[in-house]
């Protein structure tokens, strides 16, 4: 199972998606009702423009922020790392450790298929992320 592909992880997802014009405070009630980690940001034609999750609300709400006026545009994380649903769990995991996130959107030809996070991996599939890195770790 370590060469499952995004496709597969993802089947049957409907992801969280919400305009960018939405605020901070719907995106974390949505969040909350749904049960998820993030929400995936569109424009009017449903093109990603970034990912908010729980660690941006921190962001607005520390720096004084108020949650029912921040849009989601002001504290999403813009451009995020996507993957394409032919690849593997294992590119996702290096993305996710390498850039220190959670999550990454899944998109195919600009069209957003769903949005995966470290919770979604098999403890396989953790496990050879783990070899890798301390391989590389005892090379350097």
């Amino acid at each position: 199972m370590v060469n499952r592909r995004m496709a597969y992880i993802l089947r049957d997802q409907n992801p969280l998606i919400l305009q960018a014009g939405e605020t901070v405070e719907a995106a974390c009630k949505a969040m909350r009702e749904r049960h998820v980690g993030s929400v995936l940001v569109v424009d009017e034609h449903e093109h990603l423009l970034g990912i908010f999750t729980g660690r941006d609300a921190v962001k607005v709400l520390a720096k004084g922020g108020h949650a029912g006026k921040v849009p989601l545009e002001k504290a999403m994380t813009a451009h995020p790392v996507t993957l394409g649903p032919e690849q593997k769990a294992i590119d996702a995991l290096r993305a996710m450790s390498d850039g220190g996130f959670r999550h990454i959107p899944v998109v195919d030809r600009g069209r957003i298929v769903g949005v995966v996070s470290r919770a979604d991996f098999k403890g396989i599939e953790i496990d050879r992320l783990d070899e890798e890195e301390g391989l590389a770790e005892r090379i350097l």
